[in-house]
């Protein structure tokens, strides 16, 4: 695996892709999950809890994740990345240039994620990357979630 540090702009800018990374290992969204996430968020709307009105009144059929649940397993994908970044203090989450919910996650269904870098630039405290990532259900065709994260590498 190729070792790259953290503010050798060179060398990352050339990590930038069109192209997606491979899909990480499935995390399963059980509905025990999607209750936690609920309990702890205080976001108990019907079609992510109440799965007996989800058959009857849901467009989905049965509950979905809250789209935040979606986006907040992301640090649990692990990446296959073929670099690995070093030489830096810690990342801290800048925050995002996007976010979409684009299609739902039942309750029970695995997800997968793919990234790929689309920006490096350097900063005053580190070097900021701008990261493009797709989650979505095993075996569909579309995303469920695409979201451009902003992440600082402090030295």
């Amino acid at each position: 695996m190729e070792t790259i540090k953290f503010d050798d702009i060179a060398a990352l800018t050339a990590k930038i892709g069109k192209e997606f990374g491979p899909w990480s290992e499935p995390i399963q969204v059980t509905q025990e999950k999607i209750n936690q996430f609920a309990d702890v968020t205080g976001d108990r709307q019907w079609i992510h809890i109440d799965i007996e009105r989800c058959k009857k009144e849901s467009p989905f059929g049965g509950p979905v994740a809250h789209g935040f649940l979606t986006l907040s397993l992301l640090p649990a994908f692990k990446s296959k990345e073929d670099y690995t970044i070093t030489g830096f203090r810690n990342v801290v989450n800048y925050g995002a240039n996007k976010l979409r919910f684009v299609a739902p996650v039942p309750a029970g269904a695995s997800v997968h994620a793919r990234s790929r870098l689309i920006a490096v630039e350097p900063r005053p405290m580190g070097t900021m990357f701008t990261r493009e990532t797709e989650i979505q259900v095993v075996g569909q065709q579309k995303p469920a979630l695409v979201y451009e994260a902003l992440m600082l590498f402090v030295k």
